[in-house]
């Protein structure tokens, strides 16, 4: 099945986020914003909902440092005893280090793999490039023209006003 978008492109990136949000305000379907960096307000006004990675991240190191910390106290105390000059067997400000090692490196890692599988980014898929110039200069605003009441002229006519460089509707494959 395909899709038909409206690819607009912008010059700089205050028209985009203003043009963004105007188009959410109007209810046009936003598929995404493309930009060659980051910006500043631009998921607020796309309406995107916070991410999920810092509780997974969070999550994560908790479980790396009280794994480690657990094991550790397990070897030292239950596992194998050693008494060593009277000192006790579970010493814990001994494991901080190694423990706080460990979580950075669980937290780390994890976060990674999960920010590759919440975007679905693995090996050997293919982008699907828009417009040549979004890793240079150009911003991207891609509408969904998702039903009858669409109206180019209309969209147009809002983006206009956002200094637009240019407008042009794409067929693609669903699924992006």
């Amino acid at each position: 099945m395909t899709e038909r978008l409206l690819v607009a492109t912008f010059g700089g990136e205050r028209d985009i986020v203003d043009a963004t949000r105007a188009a959410k305000d109007a209810g046009y379907h936003i598929v995404d914003v493309y930009a060659p960096y980051a910006i500043h307000g631009l998921d607020k006004a796309m309406g995107l909902r916070p991410s999920r990675l810092p509780w997974i991240c969070f999550g994560l190191g908790l479980t790396g440092a009280i794994a480690k910390l657990w094991y550790q106290i397990w070897t030292s105390a239950t596992s194998w005893p050693v008494n060593v000059g009277g000192k006790p067997l579970s010493s814990v400000p001994a494991f901080v280090p190694v423990t706080f090692e460990i979580m950075v490196l669980f937290a780390g890692v994890g976060t990674v793999l999960a920010f590759f599988f919440v975007s679905r980014l693995r090996p050997g898929k293919h982008p699907k490039v828009l417009y040549e110039r979004v890793t240079n200069d150009k911003f991207v605003l891609v509408l969904l023209q998702n039903d009858a009441a669409f109206d180019v002229s209309n969209v147009r006519a809002l983006l206009e006003r956002f200094h637009v460089e240019r407008i042009e509707e794409r067929l693609t494959e669903a699924g992006r």
